[in-house]
């Protein structure tokens, strides 16, 4: 493929007294954030797996994940910015904790955490302005995109994974009727592929994310976060059925749940912290995937089941918010001015 004509404009070299922008603090913040995250859960799983080529893929992941933080903290040093809390191995990972994930569900939690991480760098890419922070979004996008490339060859190699469905190639190019918006009443069309699509993906999302919380409402130590995470299991289980059920009706086969790919063990590899914020931090990521799901559907059941399940999910992560902030857990992202009190 060509690559595209220079512009006939200067070209300028990265200038390193070239203040952060507030999307540039934020979009690094939030990937640090989510990257110390993920190196506390991979260095636990690297501690219980036995497939080779799994173990293989984690340690690729660790690997990017340990790269990720290094330049975070380069460019933070570098502009005098506070390095974030984050999580650590020694507080947030109680290393002799035993296995509560069988190998399989690793690396269906790879192509989740893959997603979510190609979600904040590709939002990044056209906000950033810096030359050192572009370059650094743009090369998280596609060693990301090697990995999940690597995720996908695993899962179907070793088949642990169906593709979307398949459907009908189209005889001719056509414009829609007037039912195409029906959800409820008088003809509703059949699923398009982009209804399809979304519907797959979250299916996919949805299984990872119970099964990932069925752990941690085994494992947590209050009763306050068990609660909420047994709330958060309860409502994902029938979302997941709503999608299965879309599928189902229109004789299109459907992901599987990923439950029996967690142990009985009741030991905690992880701070109740870790754990809370991670499930806020999925939760975030079905929300978006909410977003984009309607956006491109238009049939109106389908958009009133993506609401409601938008309205779990946004209780939950407040009520976890509360939490956090009650534990003095939250790490709060750089803030604008105040300027009425600088004012006073």
């Amino acid at each position: 493929m060509d690559t595209l004509d220079p512009l006939n404009i200067r070209s300028t070299k990265t200038d390193l007294s070239e203040k952060l922008t507030s999307a540039e603090m934020g979009k690094l913040w939030a990937t640090f954030m989510g990257n110390s995250m993920s190196k506390c859960f991979l260095h636990y799983y690297l501690q219980h797996v036995e497939d080779k080529d799994i173990k293989k893929l984690l340690e690729n992941a660790l690997s990017l994940s340990t790269e990720f933080l290094t330049t975070i903290e380069e460019i933070f040093r570098k502009d005098a910015f506070p390095l974030p809390k984050g999580f650590s191995l020694e507080e947030d990972l109680n290393a002799g904790a035993p296995r509560i994930f069988e190998d399989e569900y690793y690396v269906h939690y790879l192509k989740y955490v893959a997603k979510a991480g190609m979600s904040i760098y590709n939002v990044a890419v056209p906000i950033v302005f810096r030359k050192d922070i572009e370059e650094f979004y743009r090369y998280s996008m596609e060693s990301t995109m090697d990995l999940l490339e690597q995720i996908k060859e695993l899962l179907m190699i070793k088949g642990l994974i169906n593709k979307p469905p398949i459907i009908p190639i189209p005889k001719k190019a056509d414009f829609v009727q007037k039912d195409f918006l029906n959800g409820y009443f008088g003809h509703v069309r059949p699923l398009h592929a982009l209804d399809i699509a979304h519907l797959y993906d979250n299916i996919e999302n949805g299984v990872t994310s119970k099964a990932l919380i069925i752990a941690f409402s085994q494992v947590t130590k209050q009763e306050e976060i068990r609660k909420l995470f047994v709330r958060g299991k309860d409502f994902t289980h029938k979302q997941i059925e709503h999608y299965m059920e879309k599928l189902h009706h229109e004789d299109l086969p459907a992901p599987s749940f990923l439950d029996h790919l967690v142990t009985t063990s009741t030991i905690s590899p992880f701070s109740d912290k870790l754990m809370l914020y991670h499930k806020m931090d999925m939760f975030s990521m079905r929300i978006r995937s909410f977003g984009n799901s309607v956006a491109l559907s238009g049939r109106h059941d389908l958009g009133i089941m993506y609401a409601r399940g938008f309205m779990q999910i946004a209780g939950f992560a407040e009520d976890a918010a509360k939490i956090m902030i009650e534990n003095g857990w939250m790490e709060h992202p750089p803030f604008a001015a105040e300027r009425g009190k600088l004012v006073k």
